[in-house]
């Protein structure tokens, strides 16, 4: 419900950012308190008691707490951007952004759907064109390609400031729970930490014009921090839903510019809560002053069309694919367009290849074990687009939806606007529900799905087949893929109209024409995305999961644009075959023309078996090893 004193907490001019711009030699967390200590905090209380209905007053209440820009936000975008603003009589900032800053506008350039590496790539030239200050948040990180383009973008930023003469200030976040996370859920790690072989971070010595800061933060024993999500300068950001490890997942990340940013970038501040130390000199000591052999270029519209990136003779893409980011070749790009023509040069065809063998290509180089092709092959108007121009004309209404880190062992933290959002959308769409996530089985999530579809309301959940099965037997995580869709599909009467609005399917990547087990570790999704109505999107890091619900730590972002949206839902078919050979039989599990169970399939393993595989889960999760 929103209260008047949730309209007030959204009305007042001062924010934990602004706050702290005006007074750095304060933490955020002392600043947290000066603002917001006064306000009483229940983490546990019972969402049913405090929900308010859906009503045009509501909507209304919920116009005035944010600054919507041109645009006028939806009755579905603001109903739902009232169930989430209603979380903040109980908690402040349960949305983990000061309260003014949580409903904005802004606009989304470019949208990433693709494996990790090149969805870091666009991450690494956001950090190489940084001039002033850098955060940078994620869940796992270990020695990976992901790791070592963003050390290479470092190494790039230290030489680009050097000739600017500037300084910039480097913020690096991730989850690693150790020993001294239990007195204090964040620590901040040394040189020696950070740039030790299972990190591989640059060291100050070979970054003299970044000064760099890394803290580790995990709320024992299930508070992880979650976030994927970066800020260059105050000016863009984005938000992701991939780690920094090798993986086989195909991501998605958005870019975001205006107004927003400010908000994520409050976020990044509320989330880092220590103090944030001041840039100091260069480790080099000398001085900042700029080198006159190279002068800083600002690319203008008109020369980004015949821009040259560093290290290549053209940018045109004539002749085959262009030379790739790598961290051996540092070919970075000043333009989005640039950058864009780059990466999708070397999704084409290659000599004598077709267009299914293009995508096998790529998909092959994010696994271990590379596996060959069995999907039928495409035209060129069908093949992957891993970048999607997503802007706009006007700025679009959008509004932060995130949830705090929660580490006690139980489920009562889940009145957060992340869960009264999705809860929200799925509750009031009157068209359809689009839902992708690598897992699906948050207990307050499954009878909402089922009274959608009572109300005759069409419900697609793409999941991945078998995504960390062992991590979700674990007690209390809610099961697995194939053990809820068969208990959703249970729920429903026999023979009625919900089973056909009930559509569940695993995901298929480009290259195949079956899904493949997430044990295999050679074609899985991990993108989290809700849509309602073809009109407001959710898209960031949290699945659709008991430990997204409950206990981690999540950022994303709610846009209420059709024309983004409908963007968004054609490149999810665009860049997989999850519709077209994906679909599970009328039990909930994935067969094919033959009636076969896929490899990997491990059925409903029993109370004994699943405690077992459970707990064999538990440890893989605790050493990184489970999906995130």
């Amino acid at each position: 419900m929103v209260s008047e004193h949730v309209i007030s907490l959204c009305c007042e001019s001062t924010t934990v950012s602004s706050a702290w711009q005006k007074d750095p030699k304060s933490s955020p967390r002392t600043i947290i308190d000066r603002i917001y200590g006064q306000y009483s905090r229940d983490r546990t209380c019972d969402p049913k008691k405090r929900r308010g209905t859906t009503s045009t007053k509501e909507q209304n209440d919920a116009l005035k707490c944010g600054k919507w820009g041109p645009t006028e936000p939806s009755p579905l975008f603001l109903q739902a951007f009232a169930d989430s603003i209603g979380c903040l009589d109980a908690d402040a900032l349960s949305g983990v952004v000061s309260p003014p800053l949580m409903g904005s506008h802004g606009t989304v350039p470019l949208t990433v759907i693709a494996p990790l590496a090149d969805v870091i790539r666009h991450c690494a030239n956001l950090i190489a064109s940084a001039e002033r200050e850098i955060f940078f948040v994620t869940c796992a990180w270990s020695p990976s390609l992901a790791q070592r383009l963003v050390r290479a973008a470092l190494l790039e930023l230290s030489r680009r400031a050097k000739k600017r003469g500037q300084l910039v200030k480097a913020h690096f976040m991730y989850d690693r729970a150790g020993v001294g996370n239990l007195t204090d859920s964040h620590q901040r790690l040394s040189h020696k930490s950070y740039t030790a072989k299972s990190v591989g971070l640059p060291a100050p010595e070979d970054i003299p014009y970044v000064d760099l800061d890394v803290m580790n933060l995990h709320a024992i024993p299930l508070g992880t921090l979650h976030s994927k999500f970066c800020v260059v300068d105050g000016k863009i950001a984005a938000i992701m839903s991939n780690n920094m490890a090798d993986n086989d997942n195909l991501e998605m990340m958005v870019h975001l510019e205006g107004p927003i940013v400010e908000s994520v970038r409050d976020t990044a501040i509320i989330t880092w809560y220590e103090q944030l130390n001041q840039a100091s000199r260069p480790t080099s000591g000398k001085e900042l002053v700029p080198d006159a052999t190279v002068a800083h270029k600002e690319v203008s519209e008109e020369e980004s069309a015949t821009a040259v990136a560093p290290g290549c003779t053209s940018i045109s893409g004539e002749g085959g694919p262009l030379p790739i980011l790598t961290p051996e070749q540092h070919h970075f790009d000043d333009n989005m367009s640039n950058e864009a023509l780059r990466i999708q040069t070397n999704y084409g065809i290659k000599a004598g290849e077709s267009h299914v063998q293009a995508a096998n290509r790529i998909l092959n180089l994010a696994t271990k074990a590379p596996i060959p092709l069995t999907g039928p092959d495409f035209t060129e108007d069908e093949a992957m687009t891993p970048y999607i121009v997503t802007e706009t004309k006007a700025p679009v209404p959008m509004a932060l939806v995130s949830r705090p880190p929660y580490g006690r062992l139980d489920s009562k933290n889940s009145y957060v606007p992340q869960n009264e959002a999705w809860l929200s959308l799925i509750r009031n769409a009157k068209k359809d529900v689009f839902i992708q996530t690598p897992d699906l089985n948050a207990a307050p999530l499954l009878p909402e799905i089922v009274d959608a579809l009572q109300r005759g309301i069409p419900v697609t959940i793409y999941t991945c087949f078998g995504y960390n099965d062992l991590g979700e037997m674990i007690p209390g995580q809610g099961g697995t893929n194939e053990q809820v869709a068969t208990a959703l599909v249970r729920s429903l009467p026999p023979g009625g109209p919900e089973r056909s609005l009930l559509r569940i399917y695993n995901y298929v990547g480009k290259d195949q024409d079956h899904p493949i087990h997430h044990s295999f570790k050679s074609r899985s999704c991990h993108i989290k995305l809700l849509i309602a109505d073809g009109c407001v999107g959710v898209q960031g890091s949290g699945n659709q999961d008991t430990q997204s619900w409950f206990h981690s730590q999540e950022v994303n972002v709610m846009i209420d644009s059709p024309e983004i949206c409908t963007k968004w839902r054609n490149s999810i078919e665009r860049n997989q075959n999850t519709e077209r050979f994906g679909r599970v039989a009328e039990d909930g599990i994935w067969r094919d023309a033959e009636g076969n169970l896929g490899a990997g399939y491990q059925g409903n393993p029993g109370v004994v078996t699943g405690l077992v595989k459970g707990v064999i889960g538990m440890v893989m999760k605790a050493e990184g090893l489970g999906g995130f």
